[in-house]
């Protein structure tokens, strides 16, 4: 800052002054800046005899000289009104007690009564109170300039707030602010950012205030004079590959060049909490970048697991969907997935609790042989299968809100860090009609990137965006710069933008191979969370597509003659090629006698006969055990139009039998009006 700026300079003056000299020029050059005050005295003293031999019978001198000191004083006064308080009462003291010597030795002579007595004492002493002042000023590298901090604090309307020390870094500048008692207040500060990067010639992202939090005004100016992100930096490769998930996530980098960090677990030795992430930006901000530089670093430690949805088809997460445990594109699988989600979260934290983890740690991933994490109540070693942290991802959140309603996600925020779950929620814009505020208080942390400037505020807290953080700022002309809140990461870090690295198509070979080690090393789901899957939505999670590193997945096709050899070809051509529907029928039957309603036309009126209520139920039944057997979970009556109008039946009817299913236990409610997710069959037994 200036103030250092302007001793740093004063300092060189004085020892370019003494360089090739003598010890008395020395000397000379370090006693200049204690010599005005001294000179000042012998001035006064001269100018109190000179007065005294022209005005000495001059009654009206005396009384001009007394309205002089006076005006004189008040002028001081008047004039440090911008500087500090002791300064300004120290000048004001000076000037008083010099004009009174000077008026009295004008009028009565230097040497009558105590004037000479108190020249000789009091002047040395104003003199030395000076160079004292200036010794300690010096020491603590907060001198007072007056100058380029004053003039520009008071251009922006702070001319009297006082800038202390300045700590220097590499393309950092951190310095110390004092507001005027009980005038100003850190929020003066913080309105008035915008105003002193315009005065410092930067954009407005490089100036950040972070308030003292014991002292309303009091606070940190911290200036970036470059921006360091202007560089792009590609992908190579994960930060810690085969560490854990309780390592930090290296995912880009702020603008002083340190690494941007994020944690998901918590960690109780550092007082850090488990988190969930919102990741938040407008199109073309670089928000897919920044997710691809999250689940890279997730996918790349052992001891976690990733459920993801991505209603996109996953156009970005495509070459890593070997490494996820479970991958739905939306639709009743992301249904699927959240209920199961729902139901594992208990079953979970079950689990931790009872081996005595009041949070996932890292050890509760391994093979639980340390007695202190025992569930058997004799407390000898368990040998219970470890529980890897889970991660659950959802894509384009937006289209899963629609789908499930605002509060899909609220139970699972508010309930799953306990459980070593977090919930990674990427959408576009974060606003009140997108998620309920109950889901947006539960997602603690936030990767905001770029986003139309009335969209901070669903994005960042309110006190980042007063500390100087505007995303609003970028919108999409600076892809990959972004924001970063989360535990774990120092506040004063809050407002300072970072940069994620940018995916390229040279990064794809990378995260293919990243995909493949993370499919041969991570550790497999736990049986716990497995139970509680497949009890919940059995053929959702059982039947799931797994993505493997050599071949894609691909629908069942039957196999072409050229495939087969001679023995299979014989053997298919043999048999004839039969319905599995019709295998219980006998070709050599006679026909069934006719129905009433058989006769009846096909068109233009009623159908044919109907089933009675009883086979209803079991068509019904039936179509349940289809949709158990496709996977397709979670179901409501829009699922059935195909169905009814084979069968000719209703909506109303349908939702009717759904409600019936329910009772029976065969179906059970969901977070949305209308949906119902089914019950494995065993589990209904």
């Amino acid at each position: 800052m200036t103030g250092r700026s302007t001793a740093d300079a004063l300092t060189a003056d004085l020892r370019s002054g003494s360089e090739g000299g003598t010890v008395a020029r020395y000397l000379l050059h370090r006693a200049k800046p204690h010599l005005p005050p001294w000179l000042a005295v012998g001035a006064t003293g001269l100018a109190g005899a000179v007065g005294h031999w022209r005005w000495a019978e001059s009654a009206a001198a005396g009384v001009g000289l007394t309205l002089a000191s006076v005006a004189l004083t008040g002028a001081t006064w008047w004039a440090g009104k911008s500087t500090s308080a002791q300064r300004r009462l120290h000048s004001a003291i000076t000037v008083a007690a010099g004009s009174a010597w000077l008026t009295g030795a004008s009028l009565a002579g230097p040497t009558a009564g105590p004037l000479d007595d108190l020249f000789l004492m009091g002047g040395p002493v104003l003199a030395l109170s000076w160079n004292v002042r200036m010794v300690l000023r010096r020491a603590d590298g907060t001198a007072e300039t007056g100058g380029g901090d004053k003039g520009l604090l008071e251009k922006v309307g702070l001319a009297r707030a006082a800038i202390g020390s300045a700590r220097v870094e590499p393309n950092r500048v951190t310095a110390n602010v004092a507001l005027e008692p009980g005038e100003q207040t850190n929020a003066d500060v913080t309105r008035v950012l915008p105003r002193l990067a315009s005065a410092l010639d930067l954009p407005t992202t490089a100036l950040r205030y972070m308030p003292d939090a014991d002292s309303a005004r009091r606070g940190e100016l911290v200036i970036v004079p470059e921006d360091m992100l202007s560089e792009v930096v590609e992908y190579d490769g994960p930060s810690r590959l085969g560490g854990s998930i309780a390592d930090p996530l290296v995912i880009g980098r702020y603008d002083d060049g340190s690494p941007l960090m994020l944690w998901l677990p918590g960690d109780p030795d550092a007082g850090r909490n488990a988190t969930h992430v919102l990741i938040a930006g407008g199109t073309g901000s670089g928000k897919g970048d920044g997710a691809l530089n999250v689940l890279t670093e997730i996918v790349s430690r052992t001891d976690v697991n990733v459920l993801l949805s991505d209603p996109k088809s996953f156009q970005d997460f495509r070459p890593l969907l070997p490494a996820f445990d479970w991958a739905e594109e939306g639709g009743a699988g992301t249904e699927a997935m959240v209920e199961a989600l729902q139901a594992a979260i208990p079953a979970r934290t079950r689990w931790l609790g009872a081996h005595r983890y009041r949070q996932w740690l890292p050890q509760a991933a391994r093979k639980q042989t340390d007695p202190a994490h025992s569930c058997r109540p004799d407390g000898t070693v368990c040998d219970c299968q470890g529980m890897p942290y889970l991660v659950a991802w959802f894509e384009e959140a937006a289209n899963t809100l629609r789908n499930l309603g605002d509060d899909a996600f609220t139970g699972i925020a508010q309930e799953a860090r306990a459980a070593g779950v977090s919930l990674v929620v990427s959408l576009q814009r974060p606003s009140y009609d997108q998620m309920s505020t109950s889901t947006r208080a539960s997602l603690p942390s936030v990767i905001s990137f770029g986003c139309d400037p009335r969209d901070e505020g669903f994005a960042l807290p309110e006190t980042v965006i007063d500390a100087g953080a505007h995303p609003g700022a970028w919108g999409n002309r600076r892809p990959g710069y972004c924001y970063v809140v989360s535990p774990g990461i120092p506040e004063d870090r809050y407002p300072a933008p970072g940069r994620t690295r940018r995916f390229t198509t040279r990064s794809m070979d990378v995260m293919e191979q990243l995909a493949a080690w993370a499919a041969a090393k991570s550790a497999p789901m736990d049986p716990v969370t497995v139970q509680a899957f497949e009890a919940t939505v059995g053929n959702a999670y059982t039947h799931r597509t797994r993505h493997t590193p050599d071949t894609a997945p691909t629908p069942p096709t039957r196999p072409q003659a050229a495939d087969l050899d001679d023995e299979e070809h014989e053997q298919m051509t043999a048999a004839p090629l039969l319905d599995p529907d019709d295998a219980g029928i006998d070709p050599d039957a006679e026909l069934p006698d006719g129905e009433p309603g058989d006769d009846a036309p096909l068109f233009g009126t009623e159908t044919g006969r109907k089933p009675t209520p009883e086979e209803a139920r079991l068509l019904f039944e039936r179509a349940l055990e289809e949709f158990e057997t496709e996977g397709r979970m979670i179901v409501g009556p829009k699922d059935f139009t195909d169905w009814c109008q084979t069968h000719g039946y209703s909506r109303p009817w349908v939702s009717a039998r759904l409600k019936e299913a329910a009772y029976d236990g065969r179906l059970a409610p969901t977070n949305e009006t209308g949906r119902w997710r089914i019950v494995p069959a065993l589990a209904a037994a």
